[in-house]
């Protein structure tokens, strides 16, 4: 029982149960490359490829036809067996998705489909328009287009072990004209089990067509798809880099994703688990990176931080900072028409970083099992930096709400427990390394995963939440905790978190059940 209550009080002294923060916790999924991984390199890759440039009755577009040959012939280059359709009318198109669906339920590989041409949604649906769609009126929508939504819900039911989307459409509006089309673009679609879902630009807006041979975003993703041992969703993240910087921030691709498993276009030479020393070197090799593009707070170096790692420790708080200076360097960036209304997506919320002064923010800490209250803190924004939200009593946090320094003296390195954009399905890792105030170091590594939009009340009142999963491990020098964690966060209501709830394990004995809820708040 001493062991036990030494562990929880340096857990506690770590930060846990404090009101202004919890510690990271982890899971070192990243560093292992799981069997899963191999088995998706080792079944069939089927991929269909559509572009249509010539329309009959609408105006046509110049790259799409270019691009889906492009774009074939790398897939071919990468294993994939891949069937093209150029121009297709109606019937052609349809005929090769279905074929498309029945080849992935027979073969149960991975699949990709690839889409160029017009599209739109109508009542939250998303429409590929085939080459001779006549549209007039809304209700010819539906009769001519080829819906989005009827192969995703295909392909869900063909239960293939994974599936890549890619939608390249909207390239322009030539519907503006119809009554009772009220939104432009795409509409935003959650993706089915196993799915990426991309996007060219974000749901709601248009995209380019490009002033060369491929249209804007396909040129990036073409360059992207041939950069070896680059995970899949590495390979988008790099893409939307590209084109949001080609851009200016007017076309910004977005992805859903309900991955669990790596893919690779081009595999590295080895697959095989890490050890803790090179695991140690790789995260000190990128730190060094990040701590040079923070500190330069150029669009440059925060540029190179991410194309080298997109998917890395720091890459949420590169994101942010990136976003901070191309805002006051005049960039008006997009943002995704998300709509409460819309059944096919759970929606996506983007954090208010704005801090002020005097903004307050009060928490109590209760026993999870027993509801027990055990203590009160309140926390009051004091000062602002470009990169630092300080609050009374000394507690520091960057803007996305990840601590720097707690009260007590606990010091961290850049750490992203929490992000800037929320959306279901999605999935990020964080190491950070971490000081007491008694010169103790312990090591938190941290795997997160957005697994679901839910209602949550606590004592401030109701909110509309987005609740992070979190798992992993704290290592101190004597003990190494195990730790699960859920977050609720209603990142466009509250600029920090409406709860906390830590289970930490040491063993099969659970040492630490605090749940950390939103009291009261006040923010301008």
């Amino acid at each position: 029982m001493h062991q036990i209550n030494s562990v929880r009080r340096l857990a506690l002294k770590g930060g846990a149960a404090a009101c202004s923060l919890f510690l990271p916790l982890p899971y070192a999924r990243v560093w292992a490359q799981s069997e899963g991984t191999l088995r998706l390199l080792r079944v069939p890759k089927i991929a269909l490829v559509l572009g249509n440039s010539k329309y009959q009755h609408v105006s046509p577009l110049r790259n799409p036809a270019n691009d889906a040959k492009a774009i074939g012939e790398v897939l071919r280059a990468t294993g994939f067996q891949v069937t093209v359709k150029l121009d297709s009318e109606r019937a052609e198109m349809a005929a090769a998705v279905q074929a498309y669906v029945r080849a992935q339920a027979a073969n149960k590989g991975v699949g990709l489909f690839y889409y160029a041409g017009h599209g739109l949604q109508l009542v939250w649906r998303n429409y590929m328009l085939p080459v001779d769609a006549e549209i007039d009126t809304v209700a010819d929508i539906q009769k001519q287009g080829v819906e989005v939504n009827a192969l995703l819900e295909g392909l869900t039911k063909a239960a293939n072990p994974m599936n890549i989307i890619i939608l390249d459409a909207c390239r322009d509006n030539p519907f503006g004209h119809l009554k009772g089309l009220e939104q432009k673009g795409l509409s935003q679609m959650d993706a089915p089990p196993s799915t990426i879902l991309a996007y060219a630009t974000s749901p709601g807006n248009v995209a380019s067509d490009g002033d060369g041979s491929n249209g804007l975003y396909t040129g990036n993703l073409l360059r992207e798809l041939k950069v070896g041992a680059a995970k899949v969703e590495d390979v988008f993240k790099r893409v939307r880099l590209g084109v949001r910087r080609s851009s200016n921030g007017q076309q910004i691709p977005w992805e859903s994703t309900s991955l669990e498993e790596d893919f690779y276009f081009i595999p590295p030479k080895e697959l095989r688990k890490r050890s803790e020393d090179e695991v140690q070197k790789l995260y000190e090799a990128e730190s060094a990176v990040w701590e040079k593009a923070k500190e330069s707070n150029s669009p440059a170096a925060l540029e190179e931080y991410l194309r080298r790692y997109p998917s890395g420790h720091f890459s949420e708080l590169a994101q942010l900072q990136l976003d901070r200076v191309l805002t006051r360097q005049g960039e008006k960036k997009i943002r995704i028409q998300s709509n409460g209304a819309n059944p096919f997506s759970k929606g996506t919320g983007v954090l208010d970083t704005e801090y002020k002064i005097g903004d307050t923010y009060a928490y109590r800490v209760i026993d999870v099992l027993t509801r027990i209250e055990r203590s009160r803190g309140r926390d009051t924004v004091v000062k602002l930096s470009a990169n630092e939200v300080t609050y009374n009593g000394g507690l520091v946090t960057d803007h996305l709400g990840n601590a720097v320094l707690l009260r007590n003296g606990t010091r961290r390195t850049s750490s992203q427990t929490f992000v800037q954009e929320y959306s279901v399905g999605k999935r990020w890792e964080t190491r950070s390394e971490n000081r007491l105030a008694d010169g103790t170091n312990f090591l938190s590594e941290l795997n997160c995963h957005i697994a679901a939009r839910e209602p949550i009340s606590v004592p401030a009142g109701n909110f509309d939440a987005f609740r992070v999963d979190v798992r992993g491990w704290n290592t101190y020098p004597r003990y190494r905790l195990q730790i699960e964690t859920r977050i609720w966060v209603a990142p466009e209501r509250l600029r920090r978190y409406v709860a906390v709830e830590n289970m930490f394990r040491l063993g099969n004995r659970l040492v630490n059940t605090d749940r950390v809820e939103l009291v009261s708040f006040k923010q301008s």
